[in-house]
């Protein structure tokens, strides 16, 4: 059976910096667990098969997948295996609160429903401290790893028959209606999804005959056939052998996988002409209605020509080859060395299986100690639900864990922490940067990491702002409310009073009891002058047009430095003081002129609202005296449906208006961050990865609805005051 293993080392080939704290991985073995939990296995696989049949049964209407099997593994260990927690699991056995359409809600049944969402996120949270989840949703993220450990003859070694049967299980339940596959499981039909799914699914056995392959290759030659897909895709289709070259933009240095029969076979099969008799010459300019989704300049196709029909031929003899040479060996010992600061996980999956095509390129060899690493490390990018096995982007434990946390603290409930709290401090104090990559780091292009936390986990060594902000939050909000739900037992919604120095004191006083040990000032320190370093979310921007668009970083890190600065107001206060004042413009300047904002990680425009408004709200502008706020409070009720809930599509993010959900249909979490945007606002409650590239984040609906149910708890509704 499937078991989900968490914060474990698995062979000699892998080495951490924190003793794998936050690694999460899946495995297969019929002889998991003990002898009374193999006892029950017949009964755990039989409901595996029904929510995996389900999934299948219903693939058409509902794309996204519950993370059920993890969910089922929890689960089991809470009730059957090590049921320590009876306030957790007698709670959970209640059945979920639900309200007529008449009904009133009461501050007594919002409590109740906020009680149950804690002990269920307290339920699911894993023993190093993070919330295990699934973070994938891109359709382009599975293929190329199964395409580079084909080619490289290692399929069989990193991969066993269980992974290899739900990969397929993963490709086919999202195979669209009419045959193809899109960019992401909600999307369309793309060339690039479909040629890239039809090439994994002939990798792992499935012959040309069978129905789902048949209507997958109708769906390419009807479209004009494999020499129609996007840059990507005619990269890995070259790399795979079945696509040339000579017909994709200059990329050195060109590689090629050993020909095989596998290789031919699809050669005949994607292309509406003989494979030698096509003019690749033009094909490289070819590209899918379906995958176009930014036309090309007339500067960037003169450019690219006359970089494929002069500058490629030139840089291909003496003396000027003598540069692409060194470029190349520039170019490998960087990723050497990316390899080697990211404990060979990278910076995420479409860089692993790039990294890996790139080592063996070097060296052609499965025994060479850099893909040993490699290989052994392919696991951390693997997750397994009912709609099968695929390929994560990076994880996102670290940013899931923050939020999560902050959801719980928000119930202002001191009494279910349990031991969540003490677990949560110090996965996020194991979890920070300790130091900067190693050597010479800026020749390789990359930026200081010192002080900072990553997207996923501290071995993967790539630091970012947002989950800096949001993790240096926690540290400060878990204190801040720990201590003032314990003062102010008596009355749970009041607001936190303000931090005065003796406040600080008993509050000091407090986390030492609380989580034994805190963390060090200078590595706060660490985290402000981080962040001081940053213009986005991976490394210092260069270009104009990101800047353009709203990016929540700088709304993190906004409400971030001003809880700092309550804590240590005499640190670079100068420093502080300026960077708030002009985040909070930045903030202001980048509003539409209907009142919205445009998030660019999330799905979109109520994804915004709510970090545009919190951001806001932190420096004291809200409902009341801006009318910026105002402004972006009616776009947010223009959009509010009749039932009371929001619901935007996915299409709001490449169309970049606001688009709503097919049958007037509602969102969870969306409806979520609406809510706690209005609340921040302070407005009165009457009623209620990457522009076309969508991911699921499966936690959010735990989270979110968490979260807002909290905050209105806390901040609106009084006890026994009926709506």
């Amino acid at each position: 059976m499937w078991k989900l293993k968490v914060a474990e080392r698995h062979g000699p080939w892998q080495y951490s910096l924190n003793n794998y704290v936050c690694r999460q991985i899946w495995e297969f073995n019929p002889k998991f667990g003990t002898p009374k939990e193999r006892a029950g296995t017949p009964e755990v696989r039989e409901e595996v098969r029904k929510v995996q049949e389900n999934f299948t049964k219903n693939r058409f209407r509902y794309k996204r997948n519950g993370d059920l099997l993890m969910r089922m593994q929890v689960y089991a260990l809470l009730f059957m295996m090590i049921p320590l927690d009876k306030k957790i699991s007698s709670n959970l056995s209640k059945p979920p609160v639900r309200l007529g359409e008449k009904e009133e809600v009461t501050y007594e049944v919002v409590t109740t429903a906020v009680r149950k969402a804690v002990r269920l996120n307290r339920a699911i949270q894993a023993k190093d401290g993070h919330w295990p989840t699934e973070e994938a949703g891109a359709l382009f993220f599975t293929p190329p790893l199964i395409m580079v450990l084909y080619f490289t003859g290692t399929l069989n070694i990193a991969l066993t028959p269980e992974h290899k049967v739900e990969l397929l299980h993963y490709i086919t339940n999202h195979q669209n209606e009419d045959g193809g596959w899109g960019f992401h499981i909600e999307g369309h039909n793309t060339m690039l999804g479909t040629t890239l799914s039809y090439i994994s699914m002939r990798i792992l056995g499935v012959g040309p005959d069978d129905k789902a392959m048949a209507t997958g290759r109708k769906w390419i030659l009807d479209r004009g056939g494999a020499t129609y897909s996007p840059s990507w895709g005619k990269c890995y289709l070259s790399v795979f052998g079945v696509y040339e070259w000579s017909g994709y933009n200059p990329l050195p240095p060109e590689f090629r996988a050993l020909i095989t029969d596998l290789v031919l076979q699809p050669r005949e099969e994607m292309h509406t002409e003989p494979y030698h008799e096509i003019d690749w010459a033009k094909a490289w300019l070819l590209c899918a209605k379906e995958d176009y989704y930014y036309p090309h300049s007339l500067i960037q196709d003169v450019l690219w020509g006359g970089l494929c029909h002069f500058g490629e031929p030139i840089l291909k003899h003496w003396p000027v080859s003598k540069i692409r040479e060194r470029a190349v060996k520039k170019a490998i010992e960087i990723i050497h060395w990316e390899d080697e600061n990211s404990r060979y996980i990278t910076q995420g999956c479409v860089e692993k299986a790039f990294h890996m095509m790139a080592i063996w390129a070097e060296n052609p060899d499965s025994n060479s100690n850099a893909f040993k690493h490699h290989l052994a490390r392919i696991p951390d990018n693997l997750w397994m639900a009912e709609d099968g096995m695929k390929v994560q982007g990076i994880g996102s434990q670290l940013w899931d864990t923050s939020l999560c946390i902050q959801a719980i603290l928000e119930s202002g409930m001191v009494d279910e922490y349990g031991t969540t709290l003490k677990k949560c401090h110090d996965f996020v104090k194991l979890s920070q940067c300790q130091e900067n990559p190693s050597g010479d780091y800026r020749s390789g292009y990359h930026h200081l990491s010192k002080g900072a936390w990553t997207f996923s986990d501290r071995d993967h060594g790539w630091q970012v702002s947002d989950g800096t902000s949001e993790a240096l939050r926690v540290g400060y909000i878990a204190l801040f409310r720990s201590y003032t739900a314990v003062i102010n037992t008596e009355v749970p919604h009041a607001y936190p009073p303000f931090f005065f120095p003796q406040v600080l004191l008993l509050l000091s006083q407090f986390l030492e009891e609380l989580v034994e040990e805190k963390a060090e000032p200078q590595h706060l320190f660490d985290a402000v002058n981080f962040l001081f370093s940053l213009q986005a979310v991976w490394e210092p921007a260069g270009a104009k047009e990101w800047l353009k668009k709203l990016n929540p970083s700088k709304l993190f890190t906004n409400i971030t430095l001003l809880l700092f600065k309550k804590l240590y107001p005499n640190y670079i206060r100068k420093e502080v003081d300026n960077f708030i004042e002009k985040a909070t413009r930045y903030v202001e300047n980048v509003q539409r002129s209907n009142g919205s904002w445009y998030g660019g990680w999330g799905v979109c425009f109520t994804y915004a609202a709510w970090f545009a408004l919190s951001g806001l709200a932190a420096v004291g502008k809200t409902y009341s005296n801006r009318k910026i706020v105002r402004k972006h409070v009616d776009f947010l009720l223009s959009k509010q449906k009749a039932n009371g809930g929001w619901g935007e599509s996915y299409l709001s993010c490449p169309d970049m208006v606001y688009v709503h959900l097919e049958g007037d249909r509602t969102n969870l979490v969306q409806t979520a961050w609406c809510l706690m945007g209005l609340i921040e606002a302070g407005q009165e409650i009457t009623a209620v990865y990457m522009n076309n590239c969508m991911l699921h984040y499966v936690s959010y609906r735990n989270i979110f609805p968490t979260w807002a149910l909290g905050m209105y708890r806390r901040r609106v509704v009084k006890p026994s005051q009926k709506l």
